[in-house]
């Protein structure tokens, strides 16, 4: 007893605290140590042996989770929604106002004459068994007019053991198609536009010339006018689907053109993002344009250059009766004239080049007007809207996109003693008193009288105002 009280009192308390750790650390390293020598002999046991699994499999685990926190909640969604739609999405979109297209992948046969395209595709197999889709591939599907002169195509997924899917390729194509239609209003330049080159341009600038372009209702004329900007698009040769009797096998094909709005683009809806500036830039390549930007008038370097005035002429409706007199009163204002006639006095590559040589295009509203996307940037656009309740019409058709083309837009609306429709009817019909009445007959009762019937006699005086504002913006 004694001797034990002798060693305790040998001790401090800290000396005493340090021997417990020790004891208590070396008990561990014990157990690490048994647990580490017997391990083999514990793995047959069922519990044990799937904690391990679980815990083995958790630094894989980590590292999806760790990949998943990098990025924000919004970024993963936007990832899921992407993957989904693109595992849903049906081969057809038969909801768009303006137009119905398929965009298809798989194993595709086009046989051009017979008007049909077949498919067999993994992707599309929660399809019901030879799902098929009637499509008119022309932008304006609401106007019966337009789809009546145009060819509808068969499309139709093959699912199972049709034999029609096993039919002889004649041609393979490593490229994607888009097939597309001249029927419709093809040959009107505006329609030729808004209708088809501008759907052209969202459907396939994406792939960079690597698409090949098949045609319905071929016109070659219309190949042949507008060769500048197709080959642009594709560098692959145009089949006239008309009278192929060829199948051609390709792996992805889209049937129909997307549409966004009249004359434009939407950046939100277009594939890679592209707007209607891309598509002017575009233009300026294939017809090799030189001019990018208008003249700004200042007093320096351009104080004696002239900015050149284009004034769309016109023979047939619409036409400006006094254009000798508007042009002489530009010209004494200090504007460099050019009159020009599209499609009549020069080829369509000279006249994209006269455009765009100009700083200021003038017209009464119609299909001319739309050469204004030729024009180089910050160049002015004068549209003269005849009588007959055609505002909305004419900035619809022109005044937005204009300056979605990043052009300035300025209009002038005629008054009744500037129409030749003053010579037709009475001061007191309807046609002056009540346009939007009028309108009540229908478009081709509009059509007929204020597009077909009518003519402008511009009262220079008036119109000087407008030419003083365009140089004013030429200046800023």
């Amino acid at each position: 007893m004694e001797n034990n009280a002798i060693l305790a009192k040998s001790f401090s308390r800290k000396e005493q605290k340090k021997l417990s750790y020790g004891a208590l650390l070396a008990f561990f390293v014990f157990l690490l140590t048994c647990f580490t020598v017997f391990k083999p002999s514990f793995s047959h046991l069922p519990i044990l042996n799937s904690r391990l699994s679980i815990n083995a499999a958790r630094p894989r685990m980590l590292q999806i989770d760790e990949n998943i926190i990098s990025r924000s909640p919004r970024q993963i969604l936007n990832t899921k929604m992407k993957l989904q739609a693109e595992t849903n999405r049906p081969a057809c979109n038969i909801l768009e106002p303006r137009s119905d297209y398929c965009d298809i992948e798989g194993d595709i046969r086009i046989h051009g004459k017979r008007s049909t395209v077949l498919f067999t595709s993994p992707r599309y197999d929660n399809m019901d068994l030879n799902e098929s889709w009637r499509i008119r591939p022309y932008a304006r599907k609401g106007d019966k007019a337009a789809m009546t002169s145009t060819t509808e195509l068969s499309v139709e997924s093959l699912v199972g053991n049709d034999r029609r899917i096993n039919s002889v390729c004649s041609y393979t194509h490593g490229v994607p198609a888009i097939i597309f239609s001249l029927g419709g209003y093809a040959g009107n330049q505006f329609h030729d536009f808004t209708d088809i080159l501008v759907p052209l341009f969202i459907t396939s600038y994406q792939f960079h010339q690597q698409v090949q372009l098949l045609v319905k209702d071929f016109k070659p004329y219309w190949i042949a006018k507008y060769r500048p900007i197709l080959k642009q698009l594709s560098k692959y040769p145009i089949i006239n689907m008309d009278n192929e009797n060829n199948v051609h096998c390709y792996g992805r094909v889209i049937v129909g053109l997307k549409h966004h709005k009249e004359f434009g683009v939407d950046p939100f809806k277009s594939p890679k993002g592209y707007s209607v500036t891309d598509f002017t830039q575009f233009l300026r390549k294939a017809y090799s344009l030189n001019r990018s930007t208008a003249i700004t008038i200042n007093e320096g370097q351009n104080a004696t250059k002239k900015p050149r005035l284009l004034i769309v002429s016109r023979k047939g409706t619409r036409k400006f009766t006094n254009e000798e007199e508007i042009a002489n009163m530009a010209s004494s204002m200090g504007y460099e004239v050019v009159v020009a006639e599209p499609g009549v006095t020069t080829t369509p590559s000279e006249f994209a080049r006269t455009v765009n040589s100009c700083d200021v295009m003038m017209g009464v509203h119609g299909a001319g007007l739309t050469n204004l996307a030729f024009l180089p940037t910050n160049a002015v656009v004068i549209q003269i809207i005849p009588l007959g309740g055609l505002e909305w019409l004419s900035r619809h058709d022109f005044g937005e996109p204009a300056v979605e083309m990043k052009l300035r837009y300025l209009e002038y609306k005629i008054r009744e003693e500037e129409s030749s429709l003053m010579e037709v009817y009475p001061r007191n019909h309807v046609v002056f008193r009540d346009p939007t009445s009028f309108a009540k007959l229908g478009w081709e009762a509009v059509k007929s009288v204020y597009l077909e019937k009518q003519n402008v006699k511009l009262d220079v005086a008036s119109f000087r105002v407008t030419l003083v504002e365009a140089l004013k913006l030429l200046h800023s």
